[in-house]
Parts: structure tokens; sequence; C-alpha cells
């Protein structure tokens, strides 16, 4: 990398990361508890002790299945991309740059797929077993399929605007790639609801009866514009229970899954809707919107310090042979980043509960939701506080039923 080059790369780094603190202490709430830190409640006075059990009990069957699939995606990825041999299997690859490109994402992502498979049909195992799937293996086959298919298109379009801007700018491309990829993290967060979700799901309109009403009802007294309350057709694929907000201005809307729908009673089902209202309200996927454009911004910026450092190892990004350089880098750096992204969600979520529960002033439906919620999906309420820091992205069922009695209390 030409001096220049590397000067542009450290200021696109400088100002991403200025950017992404900026933004973070400006839209995230960071203190949203009323009365500050919260002490989780006792598990006991929520469990008994067979459903405690049966939770650690499919901890133990699942947890080593995901950390040993993270530890050979980890290590095939970093083989791929930092080592001789690894690059030299992309070195050869046909055609012009553009399909050399693709063509690398392609090998790189199917290729530690199947590395990785044994490990999700061990995974599915489990939840098959723990009455967590109601899948066949075929529709979760095609599933699997759906999903390697997107991963490769986003992907590949995100190295191809990467590579056809250091081919272009040689000097300044990586900050005409930071900006261009802040512009592809707004456009995916506009489109993905309206062409990756139904790739998986249909999706209708919540019927009228009285939850919708009682949705709108919330919506008004909450100030909150729904466009669209949606529902999906979860129920194929899972026994477990769900909703979320998705989408930014004109393609935003809120799903819920039909076994939401029709398996908690109204005022449970209320209070998740009070959540993803509240959600909406603060523009919270607005909010991670963002921050991801910020911080995908200081990713090639730092990208660009780490290729100029290693370029005696096939480091040149207007190369396709640096395809797996760029995918071992980004899987080790997503791992690392994982404490940032899930601390700035927990506090979103944070929030979000305390919406729900000053909306629906009905604590004690949100706590039985979150219990209903934590059975429903075998959820261990007693993980290491270590693991739940650095991958969990909410609030623990015993956070949120102190928070419940907290502002019950305060009623």
């Amino acid at each position: 990398m030409t001096p220049p080059a590397r000067t542009t790369a450290l200021v696109t780094t400088a100002v991403g990361g200025v950017a992404f603190v900026v933004l973070a202490v400006l839209l995230v709430p960071w203190d949203p508890v009323p009365g500050g830190p919260l002490t989780p409640t006792d598990p006991a006075t929520l469990f008994t002790p067979e459903q405690l059990d049966r939770a650690a009990g499919f901890a133990s069957r699942t947890d080593w299945i995901g950390w040993a699939s993270l530890a050979v995606r980890l290590a095939a990825a970093c083989w791929l991309g930092f080592s001789r041999r690894g690059r030299a299997l992309f070195a050869r690859l046909p055609g012009p740059w553009w399909v050399a490109v693709v063509l690398a994402v392609a090998v790189f992502e199917v290729g530690l797929r199947l590395l990785t498979l044994p490990f999700a049909v061990l995974m599915r195992r489990q939840l098959l077993a723990y009455g967590l799937s109601t899948q066949s293996w075929p529709a979760w086959a095609v599933d699997l399929a759906k999903g390697e298919a997107v991963d490769v298109v986003g992907v590949s379009l995100a190295l191809l605007v990467l590579v056809a801007c250091a081919r272009r700018w040689r000097r300044a491309w990586p900050a005409v790639a930071g900006s261009i990829a802040a512009v592809l993290v707004v456009l995916g967060s506009f489109t993905y609801p309206l062409v990756v979700e139904p790739l998986f799901n249909n999706f209708e309109p919540l019927p009228d009866g009285s939850l919708r009403t009682g949705v709108l009802a919330l919506a008004e007294r909450e100030g909150v514009d729904v466009d669209e309350v949606l529902v999906a057709d979860a129920s194929r694929r899972t026994t477990t229970l769900n909703a979320y907000v998705s989408g930014i201005a004109g393609s935003r809307r809120v799903v819920l899954y039909d076994n939401l729908v029709d398996d908690l009673p109204q005022d449970q089902a209320l209070s998740v809707v009070a959540h993803e209202l509240t959600h909406a309200k603060h523009d919270d996927v607005v909010t991670g919107t963002v921050l991801g454009a910020a911080g995908t911004c200081f990713a090639i910026g730092l990208l660009g310090v780490v290729l100029g450092a290693l370029r005696r190892r096939g480091g040149s990004p207007a190369d396709p042979a640096v395809v797996p350089l760029v995918l071992a880098l980004y899987a080790v750096a997503l791992v690392l980043s994982s404490p940032v992204q899930n601390t700035i969600s927990r506090q979103i979520e944070l929030r979000a509960d305390v919406g729900a529960l000053r909306a629906t002033e009905d604590p004690a439906a949100f706590v039985e939701l979150q219990r209903q919620l934590a059975l429903r999906s075998v959820a261990d309420p007693e993980r290491p506080a270590w693991e739940h820091f650095w991958f969990g992205s909410h609030p623990t069922v015993l956070q949120r039923t102190a928070l419940a009695e907290r502002i019950g209390e305060g009623r």
C-alpha cells in the first residue's frame, strides 16, 4: 500500500471510529433502568427445579456444539486467509476479476458451511429432541441453502465494492469503499424486510379482533404510527415465541410469530407488542443502522491499515486473491466485536422493556410472558456472566423480571 493510501486508511478509520462513538453516546440509552443497576431475581421464584434441570440439560447438550462449530469455522477461515496454502486455493480461480471475487466468496462461504454442517445437524437433533423445532429435514435443508445463498450474495456485493474501489482509486479506496459500504448498510436495512424475510416466511396482516384493537390502542397511546402489524407463519419451523421490528422508513413493520398470537393470552401478547412499539417509537432500527454504517466505515479503514501491513502476504485489495484474507479478518473481528454490539443491544432492549411495562401497566403479565418465553425456548437462566456479556444480545429473564418488579413497585 502506498503512503497516500495508508494515510487515507488511517483517516477513514479515525472518522468511522469517532462517528461510531459519538452516535453511540447520543443514541444508545446507557441508563434506561430507573433506579440504577438491577439485581437479578432468584430463578427458584420463577421456575421449578425440574424446569431448571431441563434448561441446564439442554445447555449442556448444545453449548459444546456451538463452541465446536465456532472453533472449526474460525480455524478454517484463518487457515484459508492467513496461510500460503489456503490463499493458493483462490489464486487459480478463472474469469475476470469480478467473477473471481464472486467465486472466491462462494468457495469460502460454502466450504465453511460444509465443514460446520455436522454441527448444524447435531444442533437440530437436539432441537427436535426438546420439541423446539416443527420443521421437516427437507424443509430445514431448503432454508439452510437459502440462507447460504443470501450470505454469498450479500458478501459478494460487499467484496465487489471493495475490490472495485481499490482498482479504481488506488490511493483513496478506503474512504470511497467505506462511504459506499455505509450507504449499502442503510439500503440493506430498508430492503431486508422486502427482499430477504419473505424468502423464509409468509406474512399476513394481523386479523381484526380484540388483539388488533388492543395493538392499535397501544400504538395510539404511545404516539407510534403503525404502518403494518404482520403475522409470520413461524410455527411451521419452531415452537419458540418471538416478535420483532424490521425495516426503516417505508419498509418498517412490526412482526409477530403466529404461535405467539395463537398461544399467548392477550395481556401477554400485548406486552410483546408494547415492547416492539417502543423499539418503533425510538427508531431503534435506525439507531442500529447508523451505528452499523459508522462501524462499517471504521472497519474498512482498519482493513486498509491491516492490508497495508500484510501486503507481502497477498494483501493487495485490488487483487481478487485478497478475498479469503478479508473474510478471515472479518470472521475474527466479528467475534472480537461481539461484546460491543451486544452491550448496545442489551441497553436498547432494556429501554424497550421499560416502555412495555409503562405502556401496559401490567408487570404481572410481563413477568409471566418472560417466564413463558424462557420455558418455550428452554433458556438456561443461570448462564455464566461472561458468556452473557460476550454473546447475549438481550437481558436475561432474571434481569427482566427484576425490572418488572421495580417498575411495579414504583407505580
